[in-house]
């Protein structure tokens, strides 16, 4: 099922970009909450508005993730290359990390090894979104 709306001029807009980057909001900002009830000495969000800082801190990481990491991904696909694509999570480690540097007091990360576990779940997060809700929810869209 393809969402498009069309304007006065035949302008078309589709939703499901929008949809699926709602979705993937939600998710990764609910990740973060539970990881950081997990772990609370490891992951601190601030718990003035903590639904909020979780969703900014998501904001964040998929802007990063659209613009540095392939830039990121480029200049160490000869390390990602050498260890076999074992390298690769560290990039979003390092996301998460700049993530951390931007917010400041409101979301920390301490420990490399919580962030390279935050890194793990949301791709384990993003295959299971791809295969349970957005295929079904938008069939025969690639």
């Amino acid at each position: 099922m393809k969402i498009i709306i069309e304007d006065e001029k035949n302008h078309r807009f589709r939703l499901n970009e929008t949809i699926e980057w709602l979705i993937g909001m939600v998710g990764y900002a609910l990740i973060l909450i539970a990881v950081s009830l997990l772990f609370p000495k490891t992951l601190q969000i601030d718990s003035n508005l903590f639904g909020l800082w979780a969703l900014v801190a998501a904001i964040i990481t998929f802007i990063l993730n659209k613009t540095i990491k392939p830039i990121l991904f480029w200049l160490t696909l000869p390390i990602t290359g050498l260890t076999l694509g074992l390298f690769y999570p560290f990039l979003n480690v390092f996301i998460l990390y700049i993530v951390s540097f931007l917010l400041q007091e409101h979301f920390q990360i301490h420990g490399i090894g919580m962030a390279f576990l935050i890194a793990i779940i949301i791709s384990i997060m993003n295959m299971l979104m791809d295969t349970i809700v957005l295929t079904p929810l938008f069939r025969g869209k690639k």
